[in-house]
């Protein structure tokens, strides 16, 4: 993966659904889709998962190749397999963040979420999310707030980060 999402930001979603992909976010979108040059509209993938998924993924065109090889190596027939063909190929569909850097939210996707006028978009490394701001705000920071509340007054998050190889 040659560039990673970083960053929050909130978006006002118009009535038609079109909604602004904050500018670094863009600039992902546009190194990660190898079709894509000046000019023309960058691809990426909208996952919107299960009837339990809150929030969509959104991926890059380089990110969901490697999602899709992954799925290849699993063993045909499985259970395992069908769901994840279900999720990341069923339950997804191809977006093109247009000229003015919007994408379109379908009136499906915009209910699944029960959007009205704002989006709130927040960076997860190969891709980002999409939430209600309030859903985020009651579902995400409220598991945060309790994880850290378990964390010790003097808890440095990147101790858990494991040691790379020595190169």
């Amino acid at each position: 993966m040659a560039r990673r999402f970083r960053g929050e930001s909130e978006q006002t979603v118009d009535s038609k659904g079109r909604v602004s992909v904050p500018a670094l976010f863009r600039r992902v979108v546009e190194a990660c889709d190898p079709e894509w040059k000046e000019g023309m509209r960058p691809e990426l993938v909208i996952v919107y998962g299960t009837e339990k998924q809150q929030f969509l993924e959104c991926y890059t065109i380089e990110a969901i190749e490697e999602i899709d090889r992954r799925i290849d190596r699993m063993k045909k027939g499985s259970i395992e397999r069908r769901m994840m063909e279900r999720i990341y190929h069923g339950h997804s569909m191809p977006a093109q963040i247009v000229e003015d850097g919007r994408i379109v939210l379908p009136q499906k996707l915009r209910k699944k979420l029960d959007l009205e006028d704002k989006a709130f978009f927040i960076a997860s490394g190969d891709h980002f999310q999409i939430w209600k701001p309030s859903t985020y705000e009651e579902v995400e920071l409220a598991k945060v707030d309790e994880w850290l509340s378990q964390q010790d007054e003097d808890f440095d998050p990147s101790s858990l980060l494991p040691d790379l190889p020595e190169t």
